[in-house]
């Protein structure tokens, strides 16, 4: 699969701020940037791009839409009907071709999703609403509520998902509804947190556990410290084993996964631990994204870097969000977290070795982005951008927190 193209993710989110899937398209360049190559067969491109991600063990939803003459006989074979929404637009369905799609499509397993639809398409008879799962509509539109009404008397019953929410104010009036919501500018769009002056308990054990980790400390003292939180040991014992991490075995104590793993990989569930102590009420949506950007600038190292920096580059990843999980202010967190020079630089400025990669990741979270500039500085395709980008969903979606 070529393609000039970089993967676009838009959150799916329910009313309790867990994410059920990701709209999938391509980034458009910001204003003012030359005109970068685009592949001749965009939609061919996304639909062979999704069907080259990892298997999911979790149920998570990749939507794509799709327009009926541009879709090539064979494009959907690879993709897994079980996880892939297919969109259409109304116009698409007044056609023989697109219902004839429609049918074709719903035959082999694959949900589909109407976006935008008149209100009297409700009342008509021509078949095309019981094939499908989902039907789209924006939180300004007037019938919005008829809508979800309709859509939940429908035979079979239809779940309304609501487009393009533009920040959490219009979030927390979706989720007012029961609805869940296309949230397109998550990360840059902070929720309204109070800020603390200090960390919580369990932070804080975190941060002293990090840090005698770094130090190789003895199992004993790590475990004595642990011992102070019999919840945070179970949470710690719950990621290791998520299937996320593909161990083969179950660990079955922190003693346990030193022996077997070494301390590296117990850093950085750590680090994910310690995203997860929020006590300010912030968004498990936001800490998906979190989880996101970590394993995708962790990914994006691999070939770069060696090895051994794997678990730096997915704290860089994770904690450029910490602030706005914890409503602790960056700068304050880095006095008080214990981290090599060069993760701090790339968190506070962007810079040295690994502020790069970060940058890339953050190009790639919206509709509009800087990413073809910063991968050419890189040395790296698009496709090995997006192919990064999209196993670390599937990845965070699979720890299941």
């Amino acid at each position: 699969m070529n393609t000039d193209n970089y993967l676009s993710r838009t959150p799916l989110i329910d009313a309790t701020q867990r994410v059920r899937g990701y709209r999938l398209s391509w980034q458009d360049a910001e204003p003012g940037d030359p005109p970068h190559d685009r592949t001749a067969h965009p939609l061919q491109a996304l639909l062979a791009l999704t069907a080259q991600f990892p298997r999911q063990a979790g149920p998570s939803l990749f939507f794509i839409e799709i327009k009926a003459a541009a879709l090539p006989a064979d494009s959907l074979r690879h993709l897994n009907p079980a996880t892939t929404v297919l969109m259409f637009g109304q116009a698409q369905l007044d056609c023989p071709e697109g219902i004839g799609l429609a049918m074709s499509l719903h035959a082999q397993g694959f949900r589909l999703a109407l976006c935008h639809p008149d209100v009297a398409l409700f009342d008509s008879s021509d078949g095309a609403l019981s094939l499908m799962t989902y039907v789209t509509a924006d939180l300004a539109h007037p019938d919005l509520a008829q809508i979800a009404t309709l859509a939940a008397l429908a035979e079979p019953a239809l779940e309304l998902i609501v487009d393009k929410l533009a920040d959490w104010n219009e979030f927390d009036a979706c989720a007012a509804l029961g609805l869940a919501g296309f949230f397109g500018n998550l990360c840059a769009s902070p929720r309204s947190l109070p800020r603390s002056a200090e960390m919580g308990s369990q932070t804080l054990l975190i941060l002293e556990l990090m840090k005698m980790v770094q130090e190789c400390a003895n199992i004993r003292d790590l475990e004595k410290v642990l011992q102070r939180d019999a919840m945070l040991s179970y949470k710690l014992l719950r990621y290791i084993n998520s299937a996320g991490f593909g161990l083969q075995i179950e660990i079955e104590s922190l003693r346990h996964a030193i022996t077997m793993l070494g301390y590296l990989p117990l850093y950085r569930w750590l680090a994910l631990l310690l995203a997860t102590t929020s006590t300010a009420g912030s968004s498990r949506a936001l800490l998906q994204a979190a989880i996101v950007r970590g394993r995708f600038v962790e990914l994006l190292g691999v070939g770069l870097l060696p090895a051994s920096e794997a678990g730096n580059l997915f704290v860089v990843g994770l904690f450029s969000l910490l602030d706005q999980l914890l409503g602790v202010p960056m700068p304050q967190l880095m006095r008080q977290v214990s981290l090599p020079d060069a993760i701090v630089q790339a968190l506070l400025h962007r810079e040295n070795i690994y502020g790069p990669l970060l940058g890339l990741a953050e190009a790639c979270e919206g509709g509009i982005g800087s990413g073809p500039a910063l991968a050419d500085a890189l040395f790296m395709t698009p496709s090995q951008v997006n192919k990064a980008h999209g196993s670390a969903m599937v990845w965070a979606q699979d720890l299941n927190l």
